[in-house]
C-alpha cells in the first residue's frame, strides 16, 4: 500500500510518497499553504490520485515532547484532514526533520545556495521513511 507523508509548514507543505510495498519514501511535491480547508482538500486529492491507503502527517513536538504552538496548529490541520479524508490519517513525531534534512545536505557537501532551496518535500520523505522503518520493526498489532 502506498502511503502519503506530509510535512506541514507555515508557508509550504512538503509531500512524500512511499512505494507500493511501503518500504521506501521519496519526495513527491511541495504545495503552498492556503488555508486549512484548502490544504486538506489538496492533500486528499493527491492521496486519492496516487492510490494511497494512508496519510501520515508529521507533528513537530517540542524538544521535551510537548505540544507547542506549532504542533497544536498542525494537529488542527490533522483534524480538518480527518474530517474530509476517505483515507485513514495517522500522525508521526517529526521533531527536527527539517533540521536533519539540512544537516544531511551539509554532509553531502551541497552548496549553500542549493541548501537554501525548499526542502519541505525532502523533510516529508524523512518523516515518512522514519514511519515506514518503525512499522517494519514493529509487529502489526503494536503499531496501530
Amino acid at each position: 500500500m502506498k502511503i502519503l507523508g506530509i510535512d506541514h509548514g507555515n508557508v509550504r507543505i512538503g509531500i512524500a510518497i512511499s512505494d507500493e510495498s511501503g518500504s521506501f519514501a521519496r519526495p513527491l511535491s511541495i504545495i503552498t499553504h492556503v488555508s486549512r480547508a484548502k490544504d486538506a482538500q489538496e492533500i486528499c486529492r493527491l492521496g486519492e490520485e496516487e492510490g494511497c491507503g494512508m496519510i501520515v502527517v508529521g507533528i513537530p513536538y517540542d524538544s521535551d515532547g510537548g505540544e507547542g504552538p506549532r504542533a497544536r496548529s498542525v494537529l488542527r490541520f490533522v483534524e480538518q484532514l480527518r474530517s474530509i479524508s476517505p483515507i485513514p490519517v495517522r500522525t508521526w513525531d517529526e521533531s527536527f526533520s527539517t533540521q536533519n534534512m539540512i544537516a544531511t545536505s551539509v554532509e553531502m557537501k551541497r552548496s549553500r545556495s542549493s541548501r537554501r532551496q525548499a526542502l519541505d518535500d525532502k523533510a516529508a520523505a524523512l518523516i515518512l521513511q522514519s514511519f515506514l522503518d518503525h512499522c517494519a520493526r514493529t509487529p502489526e498489532d503494536e503499531s496501530a
